[in-house]
């Protein structure tokens, strides 16, 4: 099944007849796993030097906020430079340039003397890091699968929900040691290991065999010219004969090859026969914007778009929320480590029912995100702690459902598709970072406007189900889509085909008539 042809194993790209759905795709799994801990688990546990920078600092909480919102925000944005740049240079070349970004941003913020200092090395430099580790990766792990692609994402997604719970407590007890300043630059060696974590994403070419048909013998030239002037002959004498003019190959007598079309319907033949093959132009475009074409994608990035304006809110309202209900510190603080909890089960088990395929994929996560409208329209209504706690855990089951697997589902049919997939994820992405920066300062000015916690919640909700709305548009888009194309592929060539005989008849008659006339004349 693998065709190794390299002369240096560790770095040349791995070359399949197929997608090998294993293979070195487990060890690029195994490397995703560490980036997602490394970029978006280092990203979620950013709140434990909150405290500390608005002491050094003397800023507010929103300031200091403003440093994550600033960091996702860049790295949303700049997704399609993320896909410029792989397509360009290779997905292991940015992922390791992406991991020293990372690294030097967070070990300069530790020598900051200002919040601006902070936006600029966090925000800005290491969020273009994060753009340039995240995507790629994913992206080369999804052609890596195929049956398994859904479930083998999803549980190396996992890794920021087990950073989460190991990176919080580590660092803080760090901080008591060495300081935040030091804690921090130790955070940011620690993200030089992307750059190992990179060095490990082989390039893979898929080459499909070549089907070796069955074919009699063919012909030598001299022999072929010779039947078509001995049929030819034979055509034209039996004008006198009273004899049918026969021009099917299905009538040449024995097993001989005739070929009764002449040289004009062929070349037609071989031009409708390019002309429906794939050009291979488009697979190296840096950017390819053709999928803004495609009506199916653009339904499923206004999913994202609204979908995202989701997924911020409750893990940056619940802690504020219980304590405005009464609830202590500590109790609020194993809320937020449930949602955190059963966001790892969410995220492994759609990867499992994705893998079954019970429906189609696109329809499994309508559901789950129906269901996460849901989790989100039920936390106003909750007025203590168990309340919270049970919506806490069903929004972090149902959020890690659709945080898992909304980005690799553009490898599938119905939306673009694998051969389109990074170009799509980059500009999906791009899409979504505008909900990513407008999100949680809308639910802030909501609260601030009603004075209640609640609103924010009611917000992200409406947004989720107008993305359930767009997501139910993307398979009817695909398969109307696919259907006019179908018929018009059948059109164009009803018209063409049917001509060929024709052209061929007239020919072959013509130069009988011509024959006939001269046979008189003498």
């Amino acid at each position: 099944m693998t065709v190794k042809a390299v002369k240096m194993p560790c770095t040349a790209p791995n070359v399949y007849t197929k997608v090998p759905d294993g293979g070195w795709g487990w060890t690029i799994a195994f490397a995703f796993f560490f980036v997602e801990a490394l970029t978006y688990g280092i990203i979620k546990s950013f709140g434990v030097f909150f405290n500390d920078l608005m002491e050094s600092f003397d800023e507010t909480n929103s300031r200091i906020s403003w440093i994550i919102s600033i960091c996702v925000f860049v790295q949303s944005f700049t997704a399609p430079l993320s896909t410029v740049l792989s397509n360009r240079f290779g997905h292991r070349f940015v992922v390791m340039a992406g991991g020293v970004l990372i690294s030097t941003g967070m070990v300069t913020a530790s020598f900051a003397r200002t919040i601006v200092d902070m936006y600029v090395t966090i925000g800005v430099i290491s969020g273009l890091g994060y753009c340039l580790c995240f995507l790629p990766t994913v992206t080369i792990l999804s052609q890596y699968f195929d049956k398994r692609r859904s479930l083998v994402t999803a549980v190396a997604s996992t890794g920021e929900c087990f950073a989460v719970f190991s990176f919080a407590p580590a660092i803080t007890a760090l901080k008591e040691q060495i300081g935040w300043r030091y804690s921090l630059l130790s955070v940011g060696v620690l993200q030089l290991s992307i750059v190992i974590c990179g060095s490990l994403l082989r390039p893979i070419i898929i080459k499909e065999q070549e089907e070796v048909k069955a074919q009699p013998p063919e012909e030598p030239t001299e022999t072929k010219y010779m039947l078509e002037n001995e049929q030819t002959r034979t055509s034209i004498e039996s004008i006198d004969s009273g004899v049918e003019i026969t021009t099917s190959p299905s009538n040449v007598p024995g097993k001989t090859k005739a070929e009764p079309k002449s040289e004009e319907p062929k070349e037609h033949v071989q031009i409708l026969v390019e002309n429906n093959s794939p050009p291979p132009e488009p697979k190296t475009k840096l950017l390819d914007f053709s999928v803004m074409k495609d009506y199916s994608f653009i339904c499923y990035a206004f999913f994202g778009l609204f979908a995202t304006l989701g997924f911020f809110a409750p893990s940056l309202y619940i802690i504020p929320l219980s304590l405005s209900l009464g609830i202590s510190k500590d109790h609020s603080a194993y809320i937020l480590s449930a949602m955190a909890i059963a966001e790892v089960f969410g995220r492994i088990s759609a990867g499992w029912l994705l893998n079954k395929k019970p429906i189609r994929k696109i329809y499994i996560e309508l559901i789950c995100v129906v269901l996460l409208s849901v989790a989100l329209f039920a936390f106003p209504f909750a007025s203590e702690f168990w309340g919270l706690m049970t919506c806490s855990i069903f929004f972090g089951f149902m959020l890690g459902t659709v945080a898992g697997t909304h980005i690799p589902l553009l490898a599938e049919d119905d939306v673009v598709g694998i051969a389109k997939m990074s170009s799509a994820a980059g500009v999906y992405v791009f899409i979504q970072s505008l909900a990513g920066l407008a999100g949680p300062p809308l639910a802030g000015v909501l609260v601030d406007t009603t004075q209640n916690y609640s609103s924010a919640f009611y917000s992200c909700a409406a947004g989720m189900v107008l993305g359930a709305v767009f997501l139910s548009l993307v398979r009817p888009c695909k398969a109307g889509l696919c259907h006019r194309q179908q018929q018009g592929a059948e059109e164009s060539a009803a018209e063409v085909v049917p001509d060929l005989p024709d052209d061929f008849i007239e020919m072959d008659i013509g130069k009988a008539e011509n024959s006939g006339k001269g046979c008189d004349g003498m």
